[in-house]
């Protein structure tokens, strides 16, 4: 039997090795991860139709026609409204300029009357100066002869070309744009051969550990449903409360801001501020007293509080059971990682990772060790 520091190294090397094959293939992980989740999701419309006397090929291809369709009604609508508040946007940019203009006066001024009260009168900046002239003064016609200072000649860089920087652009979002391309081709495979590759899946284990691998199966697939329609609802609620809200006090584009506000609360961690941003923007040309801004700020919070410990519980923590540490730690790994999107599917990842770990004998008490 191996040393126990031989097989530590070894752990030691597996895992640096996995992590940056994570790291370095997070596109294509990312892909198969989000198709994945999509496929858990629409399996239960399909099955629906399947009950209908409709084939697992021609349902998958029907189900997955409507979520495409929905999706772009979704995008059509998004694009409306941001088309429509674009015309505005000159108006913000003057708002945003003259707020911008205030705040550096107010602050010039701030440190001007501390100049005055701490600095002795000798030191202060005005009095130098008049010193400094005084001086001048005194050097007579002398002074008044010298040379010009030289000016200095400053070297601009050569722009860029145009098209370089839409080259740079356009390749840095290729790989994703590629890669997202994929998704609907995916899901439609993972749908139409469902029974096939679990039936395969199945098979590459034996005896018990058959059992457990379709355990795990269904829990992974009960825990991403669960997770995100759960989200999805919870997000709907908010939006829809945000929205009513928003209209309530006139803010332009109460219809696109309170969806976003709402969505964007459940952001972990950054929730509050991301769902503060759009309706304090979208205030900034129709109202000028700062305590609107607070009451604002105060209702956002308040129903993201609300949202989170009275509904979250219930829709999603019921069935994700993970501690708060090990979500932490979750989205500070897959975040490093895999950036925003990390933080997205950190919590997903994690859950399913656990429901393995709950079907599996000798892998429970990590399980537990997850579990809240």
């Amino acid at each position: 039997m191996p040393p126990i520091g031989y097989r530590l190294s070894i752990s030691t090397l597996a895992l640096a090795a996995a992590i940056a094959l994570l790291y370095f293939g997070r596109v294509f992980f990312i892909t198969v991860i989000i198709a994945v989740i999509i496929a858990f999701l629409l399996d239960p419309v399909v099955g629906f139709f399947t009950k209908l006397r409709l084939g697992r090929g021609p349902a998958s291809f029907l189900v997955c026609s409507l979520t495409v369709l929905i999706l772009y009604l979704g995008g059509l609508g998004l694009v409306t409204e941001i088309a429509s508040l674009s015309e505005d946007l000159p108006a913000y940019s003057d708002r945003i300029n003259g707020l911008v203009e205030q705040g550096i006066l107010r602050l010039e001024e701030f440190e001007k009357s501390v100049t005055i009260t701490l600095l002795p009168k000798r030191n202060r900046p005005d009095n130098q100066q008049g010193t400094i002239k005084r001086r001048r003064g005194e050097a007579g016609p002398a002074a008044s002869n010298a040379p010009p200072p030289i000016p200095e000649v400053r070297v601009r860089p050569e722009p860029t070309p145009f098209y370089r920087i839409v080259y740079e652009y356009v390749s840095s979002l290729y790989n994703v744009l590629l890669m997202a391309s994929f998704v609907p081709f995916l899901v439609y495979f993972m749908l139409a051969w469902r029974d096939h590759l679990r039936s395969r899946f199945l098979s590459l284990f034996r005896g018990e550990m058959r059992n457990s691998a379709g355990e795990g199966w269904h829990r992974m697939a009960d825990v991403a449903r669960a997770y995100v329609l759960g989200n999805f609802f919870l997000g709907l609620l908010l939006g829809v409360a945000s929205s009513i809200f928003f209209a309530s006090v006139r803010l332009p584009y109460w219809l696109l801001i309170g969806p976003l506000s709402g969505f964007l609360s459940l952001v972990p961690y950054l929730g509050v501020p991301l769902a503060v941003m759009p309706p304090v923007m979208a205030a900034l040309p129709v109202h000028t007293d700062p305590a609107m801004y607070v009451f604002i700020t105060g209702v956002v919070a308040l129903l993201h509080l609300l949202a989170l410990n009275l509904v979250y519980p219930k829709f999603v923590g019921s069935r994700v059971h993970l501690n708060p540490l090990v979500v932490t730690l979750a989205l500070m790994f897959w975040g490093t990682l895999w950036g925003g999107i990390g933080l997205l599917l950190a919590v997903p990842i994690t859950a399913g990772i656990k429901a393995v770990c709950d079907s599996v004998e000798s892998l429970r008490p990590y399980g537990k060790l997850l579990g809240d």
